[in-house]
């Protein structure tokens, strides 16, 4: 199918609109340029997911995750910027940028890529009856209520989740293969002291199976099972970089050093995935796109 070639007077693309695409697309506006912000679900990123943010400067109580969102949203549509809904298939560079989505194809001089992660998949098979009892981010979940849930994992998200569920009305079950927990010591402690929440350590997930009578979950580990109603996956994320063509992996450090690409917050950060730390990237990445084109005289 052939696809309309669209190119934006200012030719620059953000693919993803999490803190950081957000706060880029911000940041470029107040220069007086109007990047294309594409973004392939809903924007926010992973913060639909957080429970509290209690490390966001100027918010002194915390903010819940979709506060946040909301807030983002009405800022970039005062200052006019428009998120196109659309998922990015595919990212090439031969020359020049093609950056070819579901809808069109864009041919920008200057890509930044913001498209944070995707979940690690469970080691084990999931039925297909089963599927929509799992899940690998809470956000879908946000209606549920006096249900039993189980998370797989034992870093912050797992706890957050936990916690998340367990204040509204939920019953919670976390599972670490492990010993350890990984997560915040706060977490942690808040976790321990809500009755909801049950823990259980060395405990594999070895199976996953549908209860015919009712279509909840037959959850069988290494040392015995439990039904429960939901399961939820947080055993950690991976850069979500699918749609980036190996012409792209091979010269992506020329790309990076001549100015016509840049990564910014979760998709290349690894430990340090932190709404705060994405939103410094995302105006950093604005301020040096902004000085190299005005070098060129734009």
């Amino acid at each position: 199918m052939n696809k309309e070639m669209k190119q934006e007077a200012s030719n620059i693309l953000i693919i993803g609109a999490g803190p950081a695409g957000l706060s880029t697309a911000i940041q470029l506006k107040r220069y007086g340029l109007m990047p294309t912000l594409l973004e392939k679900e809903h924007a926010g990123g992973l913060l639909r997911n957080a429970n509290l943010v209690e490390n966001y400067p100027g918010f002194p109580e915390g903010i819940a995750g979709p506060k946040l969102i909301s807030l983002l949203e009405k800022q970039i549509q005062r200052i006019g910027v428009d998120v196109i809904f659309d998922e990015i298939e595919r990212l090439i560079f031969e020359d020049s940028w093609l950056a070819e989505t579901k809808q069109t194809a864009y041919r920008p001089d200057v890509v930044i890529i913001a498209t944070g992660t995707k979940p690690r998949p469970l080691p084990v098979e999931i039925p297909e009856q089963v599927k929509k009892r799992v899940f690998s981010e809470v956000w879908p979940l946000a209606e549920v209520e006096k249900q039993h849930v189980t998370i797989i994992g034992a870093g912050d998200a797992a706890f957050d989740y936990a916690l998340n569920l367990a204040g509204r009305g939920n019953t919670v079950t976390i599972l670490n293969r492990g010993s350890e927990v990984s997560c915040l010591p706060l977490l942690w402690d808040r976790a321990r002291a809500t009755p909801a929440i049950s823990y259980r350590e060395q405990t594999t997930l070895q199976r996953i199976e549908s209860e015919a009578s009712d279509g909840r979950l037959q959850l069988f580990t290494d040392d015995g099972s439990l039904t429960t109603d939901y399961l939820l996956s947080a055993i950690g994320r991976v850069p979500q970089l699918d749609f980036m063509a190996e012409s792209v992996r091979l010269q992506k450090r020329k790309l990076m050093e001549f100015g016509k690409l840049y990564f910014v917050g979760d998709v290349h950060n690894g430990l340090f995935r932190q709404t705060a730390i994405a939103v410094g990237e995302g105006l950093r990445a604005a301020i040096e796109v902004y000085e190299k084109m005005s070098l060129q005289g734009r």
